[in-house]
């Protein structure tokens, strides 16, 4: 679809985007951001909706950003789906759709990185190296661009969130970063673009892995060593029929930090396991 078809307001470009908030900001209205990489779902929409919630007006970004796929990853295939999309966020109320190129996020001459630590060490950077100086650089770039109050992001990609909520403290960006729980099928399974990706039997298996975190979960609460939670977790999901897990691990909710017992702290248990070609990530409150 040609791009000036959309159902709903949209910009391509920054200086796009900035005017039309700027005239929001005139009129006295706050400003709530939603970033995506598109091929949405209901988890995006909730987003949406609870971004309705936080401010006046909502701005939701669409970007398959290049910077956080490897050489290897699904970067080409990664389901882009424009016009579906911005259906689905004229029905949920979204104010402007912020859709720009590649070019327009990198003009040339681009030579900026971000190197994270903090929450961003160990776990998904321990199997993805590259992925939170990408997530950050484009993080960065789209806070600074729409300036909004608010952005929200999901819970499921928990340890990005909590890079990201380190990101917006550390460089001093104004923007409140809420985080929102994760939106999940009946069967438990947290919603996810990559799940396009599962075959019938695959998605059987993967609606296993919440429940092996909340099992998993409970043995941490009764007092089993952290260690013996994780292994046990683990083998369970291989022989569920998982191909291979790159990590279960229970750590410090806010911090991230790596746990040798159970403490009086808030606790997150994160798993990251392969079905086939596709790698879920899920997590949930100790």
């Amino acid at each position: 679809m040609d791009s000036a078809a959309l159902p709903l307001p949209h910009a391509a470009t920054p200086a796009d985007l900035r005017r039309v908030v700027a005239g929001w900001r005139a009129a006295g209205e706050t400003v709530a951001f939603v970033p995506t990489m598109g091929a949405l779902h209901d988890g995006h929409l909730r987003l949406v909706e609870q971004a309705r919630m936080e401010a006046r007006r909502v701005v939701t970004s669409v970007f398959v950003n290049p910077t956080q796929f490897a050489a290897h990853e699904d970067l080409d295939t990664y389901p882009r789906t424009l016009e579906r999309d911005a259906t689905l966020l004229a029905e949920a109320g979204c104010d402007l759709l912020y859709a720009p190129t590649a070019s327009a996020m990198y003009p040339p001459g681009f030579a900026t990185r971000i190197a994270m630590d903090g929450p961003a060490l160990g776990l998904e950077t321990d199997h993805r190296p590259h992925f939170f100086g990408g997530v950050a650089i484009v993080v960065a770039k789209l806070l600074n661009q729409v300036q909004a109050d608010a952005a929200l992001f999901g819970e499921k990609d928990y340890q990005q969130l909590r890079v990201i909520a380190r990101l917006a403290a550390d460089l001093d960006i104004p923007t409140r970063i809420v985080g929102v729980p994760t939106e999940r099928d009946g069967h438990g399974l947290a919603l996810s673009s990559r799940n396009a990706y599962l075959s019938e039997e695959e998605l059987t298996i993967a609606r296993r892995l919440n429940g092996r975190l909340a099992a998993a979960a409970a043995r941490v609460r009764e007092g089993v060593s952290i260690a013996t939670v994780e292994q046990e977790a683990t083998a369970a999901l291989l022989a569920d029929g998982f191909a291979s897990v790159d990590y279960i691990a229970v750590r410090d909710a806010d911090t991230l930090s790596p746990l040798a017992a159970a403490t009086d702290r808030p606790m997150r248990i994160l798993a990251a396991a392969w079905l086939g070609r596709t790698r879920l990530i899920d997590n949930m409150a100790v």
